[in-house]
């Protein structure tokens, strides 16, 4: 299912990890099992590049929800867990979902994982998005946006350096809500 997947093959890789999903689940592993988790994460995946936002959430959820029972709230897997459920989310147009949950977990990932590590920076960066892409976002919360950006950029680049492949996705994020703040202020 993964190489397919990844060779673009994606509504052959949804069967194969359906089906891979539905055999474990009549095996009676539990839904919070680690293997259970890795699988609906990889379903997810697959759902979201397929433009399937709606299914790909509740998998999302489900996720979340196994990784803080099995590991807690602060745990890597369950930063990452957080980060792609926001993502979900804001593909969805749901700012406010994603931002209550990042605003509960990125404290957390800060501290934990530590103010440059590439999920904590991610996370916040989707924080940002989720601030400046809502179209009933205020000054203020365009404004936070840009000025969250601006560190999450500055630390990118002094971390992960600009030869990152990741590096212009975020310094365009922080172009994007340039622009959104100066239409906001005008």
């Amino acid at each position: 299912g993964n190489g397919l997947h990844e060779a673009k093959h994606l509504e052959e890789a949804l069967s194969v990890q359906e089906a891979h999903l539905s055999m474990e689940r009549r095996l009676g592993v539990p839904e919070e099992d680690l293997l259970l988790l890795v699988l609906k994460g990889n379903l997810a995946n697959t759902y979201a590049k397929l433009g399937q936002l709606e299914k790909a959430l509740s998998m999302e959820r489900d996720i979340y929800s196994g990784r803080v029972k099995l590991h807690g709230n602060e745990h890597e897997d369950t930063f990452r867990a957080a980060y792609n459920l926001a993502s979900t989310l804001g593909g969805l147009e749901r700012f406010e979902d994603a931002r209550s949950l990042l605003r509960r977990t990125i404290p957390a990932a800060r501290r934990v994982l530590g103010e440059g590590h590439r999920l904590a920076l991610k996370m916040r960066r989707a924080y940002a998005q989720s601030l400046y892409m809502d179209p009933g976002a205020t000054l203020d919360d365009v404004r936070e946006a840009v000025e969250t950006l601006e560190s999450v950029v500055a630390l990118w680049k002094r971390v992960l350096g600009e030869a990152h492949p990741e590096t212009p996705r975020v310094q365009g994020a922080l172009a994007t809500a340039r622009v959104a703040l100066a239409a906001r202020a005008a």
